[in-house]
């Protein structure tokens, strides 16, 4: 059996139908009662508290680790491990970020917008000292949720953004995939990155997203002090050489399509 967290989210919706796929035992942790997919098992849990977890990682060999939020990843971390330890877990599959392990966050600043690092390198410490063996997967920023932040700045007239940042946005679907193989696999511990092809700067990334809808907006650059904005400056978020899956311009261009198509069936 194979336990899937976060398995209703964007990436774990994909993790839990490639192992379907691949003829697996699926359960989810949820705190919903609602399955992904049918002929998947659910258990109703929440990480945050510790509640259900007990249940949930009984009878499982590997657990797929892609339950993750802007804050507390380190505490999800810390109730599963203390779950899946007595239960027997024999593989923990975890997915991180890259620059967890080389984005400082030391000032209330940098914890403030660059706690997310931490929060997943806590995570990864907390899996790596449990004795579980484990596979540490970390990515780049999903298009997913890089679609949804050019959609919420293109609502403002004037679009601020941190200058002297890039992103090399990755395919949830190509990371999915690495899950998966890797979850069907012996523990590797840290396995390489896995990033999107191309690398962008905050202007071109914003420019794709809004030729694509069709809107002018004016740029505002924005420089964030911080030794974490410094690292993210130096390229501690990317991965050169890992690059896989769709460019941002093919996700940005079948999201707004199916936006369209789907307005137009409406």
């Amino acid at each position: 059996m194979i336990l899937v967290t976060g398995g209703t989210g964007t990436l774990g919706r994909k993790v839990v139908r490639g192992l379907l796929d691949a003829g697996r035992d699926v359960r989810v942790l949820s705190r919903s009662d609602k399955a992904p997919y049918d002929g998947v098992q659910v258990m109703v849990g929440d990480l945050e508290t510790g509640e259900g977890v007990d249940q949930a990682v009984r009878g499982v060999d590997t657990i797929v680790h892609c339950a993750g939020s802007a804050k507390g990843d380190d505490v999800k971390a810390k109730n599963l491990i203390a779950a899946a330890v007595p239960a027997g877990v024999r593989h923990v599959v975890n997915i991180s970020v890259v620059g967890a392990n080389t984005i400082p966050v030391v000032s209330g600043l940098d914890q403030k917008m660059f706690g997310y690092f931490a929060g997943k390198r806590g995570a990864e410490l907390i899996i790596e000292r449990s004795g579980i063996p484990w596979t540490n997967l970390r990515a780049t920023q999903f298009h997913e949720l890089t679609f949804t932040v050019a959609e919420q700045l293109a609502k403002l007239p004037v679009v601020p953004g941190p200058s002297g940042f890039k992103i090399q946005p990755v395919d949830a679907a190509a990371v999915a995939e690495r899950l998966v193989e890797l979850a069907l696999t012996e523990p590797q511990g840290q396995v390489e990155d896995i990033a999107g092809p191309r690398t962008y700067t905050f202007k071109e990334m914003m420019k794709v997203y809004l030729q694509a809808v069709g809107k002018r907006r004016m740029m505002l650059p924005m420089r964030t002090p911080g030794k974490a904005a410094a690292a993210y400056r130096a390229g501690a978020n990317l991965s050169p050489g890992h690059g896989t899956g769709r460019t941002w311009e093919d996700f940005v261009n079948a999201e707004v399509n199916a936006d369209v198509n789907a307005g137009v069936k409406a």
